[in-house]
């Protein structure tokens, strides 16, 4: 499992959330809210924090604070840092804190609404994680291969910084040796969900490589077949063998539902063997999928409700979080509501 998972999170006048305080499984994570009730926000917020205490050279005060604020920055691309805080009217202050698991001291900063860059370190872990945290957007980037990397680099693309993040990581070379057997072992239930096939990189570029057909370009694949297929990439080279944080925005995106069936899977089955998974979801198809499939591993859900008045509007609405160990412990889950309306409506029709 990741060696350090998160434990527990507090965001305070940050994007949506006023104040909110959410607890995390070491395995199975799935955030549940309607639109604009801040899944990926979170998500984000998470991702970037990890990262940051993933990638910085040396732990101190003045590297994670220049570290956070360029990939807060990064990801969210707002004009300046500050406008990431909570719309209030005159000065607000964001301030967020992550715990880690078997580590006392959390990552906690803050930043102003008036900040263009700079971040307020109050507290951070003594050491470094050590596991690869992974953010998959709602597309799939597979199709992109290493010129996208390139590109990103040497242009203002406009492309959030999860996309080359992420595309670096799966450019990371398959595993050989005791570890690559290790990888051939936990790859094995997803040959079946992609036909018998396996991811291989040439040139930079992925291919399906399927018995008897050869290789099929990744851009001529079903997107449910690619997105599947950056879980495999991910899991043969180490990023997500037995241990990682996976950020997945959205995975039922443009799926239909035997492929939200696959991904239910793989989501059980990293979270079984290791990883942390951290799924935003708004499909009641996936959601019972993996009530179905999680059996023993009972997953976290943390549902997001908007919380809105009449002079509210997107940007100031207040965002409430329940968390719980099944979904009946959740008062509000948009995605069961607009189902069993619309189950009423298709009934007496």
């Amino acid at each position: 499992m990741a060696k350090h998972p998160i434990s527990e999170a507090r965001i305070r006048s940050f994007g949506p959330f006023k104040d909110i305080s959410v607890r995390m499984s070491d395995g199975l994570n799935i955030i549940i809210g309607d639109n604009a009730s801040g899944k990926s926000q979170l998500l984000k917020l998470l991702y970037s924090s990890t990262k940051s205490l993933k990638d910085a050279s040396t732990l101190t005060k003045r590297e994670l604070s220049g570290d956070i604020a360029s990939k807060l920055v990064g990801v969210y691309q707002p004009q300046q840092l500050g406008r990431l805080t909570r719309r209030v009217q005159g000065h607000s202050t964001a301030k967020v804190t992550v715990k880690f698991k078997q580590i006392a001291e959390p990552l906690a900063y803050a930043f102003s609404s008036r900040a263009k860059s700079e971040v307020v370190i109050e507290s951070f872990p003594s050491r470094k994680l050590s596991d690869d945290p992974v953010f998959l957007p709602s597309h799939e980037l597979l199709s992109l291969g290493a010129r996208f990397i390139a590109l990103y680099n040497a242009y203002d693309t406009g492309f959030e910084e999860t996309w080359r993040d992420t595309v670096e990581l799966l450019q990371r070379p398959a595993l050989r040796g005791p570890r690559g057997e290790d990888a051939s072992h936990v790859l094995e239930p997803f040959s079946k969900l992609l036909q018998g096939g396996s991811v291989v990189e040439k040139d930079g570029q992925f291919f399906l490589k399927q018995p008897g057909i050869g290789n099929l370009e990744a851009p001529l694949l079903a997107e449910g077949h690619r997105k599947l297929a950056m879980i495999v990439r991910l899991i043969a080279n180490g990023v997500l063998l037995e241990g990682g944080y996976l950020f997945w925005d959205e995975p039922e995106a443009n799926l239909n539902p035997a492929s939200q069936k696959a991904v239910a899977e793989a989501l059980v089955y990293l979270a079984k063997n290791g990883t942390q998974v951290f799924a935003a979801t708004h499909s009641m198809f996936l959601l019972r999928e993996i009530q179905m499939l999680a059996e023993e591993n009972t997953p976290r859900y943390i549902g997001l409700h908007r919380q809105t008045s009449s002079v509210d509007t997107i940007a100031t609405a207040e965002v409430a979080a329940q968390q719980g160990s099944d979904l009946d412990d959740l008062e509000f889950v948009a995605a069961m509501d607009a189902e069993a309306e619309q189950a009423e409506r298709y009934f007496s029709w």
